[in-house]
Formats: C-alpha cells, sequence, structure tokens
C-alpha cells in the first residue's frame, strides 16, 4: 500500500507518519511507502531517511504535483495541508488557492486514477459559526464566520459529493483545536490554545489574546494522530450517506486551561500568562462552538482526551530533552 500526507512536513503530517511505519499495515493491508509531500521538507531525518518514506517537495495547487505522487498504487491519502485560519483571514487569495482549490485538484486527481482511493480530509470547528447552541449537533448547520471556515466547508462539500458519486472513498474528520502542540506560535487563530501551556513550560512568558471565559474544543496531537487513522479505516458501509464526523475532543475553558496547568506545573509557571485582547483573533475564535455531540464518532470507535491536565503531562514527556 502508497499512502500519500498532504502537508507532510508539518507537526501533524510528520507524528502521522511516524504512527503509521511503527503499524506497518492500514487498513489491514502492509504499508510499502509513505509520501509526505509539503512545500518544505520533514525536519526529522530519522523520518526522511526511512526506506518506506519518500519526503517530496511541492506546490500542491499545481495539478502536475499533485499527478506526479498520486498513482494507482496510492490506496490512502491523508489531506492535511492547508492555510491556517489566521492567515487565510489576512490573506484571500492564498487561501482559496490552497485550502479550496488544490482540495478540489487532488480530488480531481484521485477521480482520474479512476480506482477510488480512500481520502480522508482533515476540517474544522470553524465551519459552524454565528449564533450556535450550547453543543452543536450532527446537523447544526455550518455557517462559518471567516474564509478559513469558509474554503472548508466547501471542500467538505466537495469530498462528499466525489465519494457520493463513486469517485474516491472520502471521509471528513472535522478537528478540535489541536493542543499543546511543541514549536513557536504560527499565525492560526487558535495558536494561544498551545501558547500560553508551551511558553510558561519554558519559562517564558505567554500572552492570551481571548477572554478566560472563553471555551474551546481541544483535541491532543496524540489523539489527533489517533483520530485520524482510526477515520480512514472505519468500514465504509458504517458511514453511511454521511462521511463527515465531528471527533471527540475535550470542551474547556482558557480558564480551565490555566487551571490544569497550575495543576500540573504550579502557581509561578501560571503566573506567566499574560492577557491582552486581540480583537481580530476574538473575532474568529468567539465564532467557533466550545463543545460538540460526538456521538456518532464515539459509536464508531474514535475516542477523546480524558482531561486537559493530562494532556499537558503527555506533551511534557513527549517533549522531555
Amino acid at each position: 500500500m502508497k499512502i500519500l500526507i498532504t502537508g507532510g512536513a508539518g507537526f501533524i503530517g510528520q507524528r502521522l507518519a511516524k504512527a503509521l511505519l511503527e503499524r506497518g499495515e492500514l487498513n489491514g493491508k502492509p504499508i510499502d511507502e509513505i509520501v509526505l509531500l509539503d512545500i518544505t521538507l520533514p525536519g526529522d531525518a530519522a523520518l526522511t531517511n526511512h526506506a518506506r518514506v519518500r519526503a517530496a517537495k511541492g506546490d500542491i495547487s499545481d495539478r502536475a504535483v499533485l499527478e506526479s505522487y498520486i498513482d494507482d498504487r496510492t490506496e490512502a491519502v491523508f489531506h492535511l495541508a492547508a492555510i491556517v485560519s489566521g492567515q487565510a483571514e489576512a490573506d484571500f487569495d492564498l487561501g482559496m488557492k490552497i485550502n479550496l482549490d488544490a482540495s478540489r485538484a487532488l480530488l480531481e486527481v484521485c477521480h482520474a486514477k479512476g480506482h477510488k482511493p480512500r481520502v480522508v480530509f482533515t476540517s474544522s470547528v470553524a465551519v459552524y459559526g454565528g449564533t450556535l447552541p450550547d453543543v452543536v449537533q450532527d446537523d447544526t448547520a455550518l455557517n462559518p464566520q471567516s474564509s478559513y471556515g469558509t474554503q472548508k466547508a466547501i471542500a467538505e462539500l466537495l469530498l462528499c459529493d466525489y465519494t457520493r458519486r463513486g469517485y474516491i472513498d472520502g471521509r471528513v474528520l472535522r478537528l478540535p483545536t489541536i493542543s499543546v502542540r511543541p514549536g513557536k506560535p504560527n499565525a492560526a487563530a487558535s495558536s494561544f490554545a498551545s501558547g500560553i501551556i508551551r511558553e510558561p513550560l519554558k519559562g517564558e512568558r505567554s500572552t492570551c489574546p481571548v477572554d478566560g471565559a472563553t471555551r474551546v474544543w481541544l483535541l491532543s496531537p496524540r489523539g489527533a494522530v489517533e483520530a485520524l487513522i482510526a477515520g480512514c479505516e472505519i468500514d465504509r458501509a458504517k458511514l453511511g450517506n454521511r462521511p463527515v464526523l465531528n471527533l471527540p475532543g475535550l470542551s474547556v475553558s482558557v480558564n480551565e486551561m490555566i487551571e490544569a496547568l497550575r495543576e500540573v506545573a504550579g502557581e509561578d509557571t501560571m503566573k506567566l500568562i499574560d492577557f491582552q485582547r486581540d480583537e481580530r483573533i476574538e473575532k474568529i475564535v468567539s465564532t467557533w462552538p466550545g463543545a460538540w455531540n460526538t456521538a456518532r464518532a464515539e459509536q464508531l470507535g474514535l475516542t477523546g482526551d480524558k482531561n486537559f491536565a493530562d494532556v499537558i503531562r503527555a506533551f511534557i514527556d513527549e517533549n522531555r530533552s
């Protein structure tokens, strides 16, 4: 089996590749090759030097690039590549090019190959917005209030239609905000959800741009990778005519996240967080649901994290020098 991961040089892309290599199989078939396609090459030499990994540099908005790496041996595609929320809002054309046009091109190339590959598309809480119930339901209407959310919502509908027509075997997994991510802050509106934990743990100050009562839906990196693999392996018949799943996660307020940090790392660490409102970020984040009904995903065997303090502990363990 050949697997393609777009956004393969990214944090989740690399972790997914490592998890797949460790398993050695997907959907009951041995993995022969994993292609990591991104605009940059992965920084993990142990991963890129692996005999079953092919690191590829290219722009996924170029159909010719996609045609170079998707062939009739490509049985699974994890489409992770995206322009993040804040950047897509600041640069409309770039967001449309990667989040929408490139997604359509990928679906078209998979269709043209004619072998109906399994395509896992990572969507987002940002497809929701406006006036929402306290807990978003499976049938809550999509009403994105950002360009990023709109692009993700359109790509979702396209994937569902390509699946309905039998061109691909697609499934949409709506990811919660991923926390805690290592590294540095990025242009995602949700970047603070990692920054207010990651930086204080390093003894550095961090600024929270939203009110402490703001509620967010979170999933750990480990949980995200497990969900991607489990989502890919779900029996097609069990998804019926709606291959879209809201992934399980944790509904926590910013204040609850900070309290979990105090529990794990102490009072002094918690005091390294400053609050300074950023209206641009607050405007985007406030439209996202703080909790959603994940009963369908759970019935299909997907699970989330138990509590945020354990997520922080796992982050510390995984990033010990």
